[in-house]
């Protein structure tokens, strides 16, 4: 048996793109920085893989998440190719399954919805 499952834990590098499908199913794609943490005291620089939410999730994503904002993010990996002048392009993203906002962007703003408690990082169970 194989699990695909992913727990990232990031800021939103570019605000999300939003496209409704003809069936008026919403998706939303962004870009999380990661950071990989330091090694004596020098950074281990950042990566930055894309995102990809569908539906009620992609919808949550369209109102209230921004570049910037601190997000935690439960999904799994999904690997697709297709074909672009004659030559095949590999694509792995992170399919979000569940999203937590847990922090204000760079600016000091935060778009919650009302009632919904933002997380410091010491909250965080991981």
């Amino acid at each position: 048996m194989a699990i695909n499952m992913t727990c990232l834990l990031g800021r939103v590098s570019r605000d999300p793109d939003i496209k409704y499908t003809q069936d008026q199913k919403c998706v939303a794609r962004f870009g999380l920085a990661l950071d990989r943490g330091k090694k004596n005291g020098e950074s281990l620089g950042a990566d930055f893989p894309n995102i990809v939410a569908f539906g009620k999730t992609a919808e949550i994503i369209e109102r209230y998440v921004t570049k910037g904002n601190q997000i935690a993010i439960v999904g799994h990996i999904h690997t697709d190719s297709y074909e672009k002048d004659g030559r095949k392009i590999y694509t792995t993203d992170i399919v979000a399954d569940r999203v937590e906002l847990l922090a204000k962007n760079d600016k000091g703003e935060q778009k919650l919805p009302t009632g919904f408690e933002a997380l410091s990082g010491e909250d965080i169970p991981f």
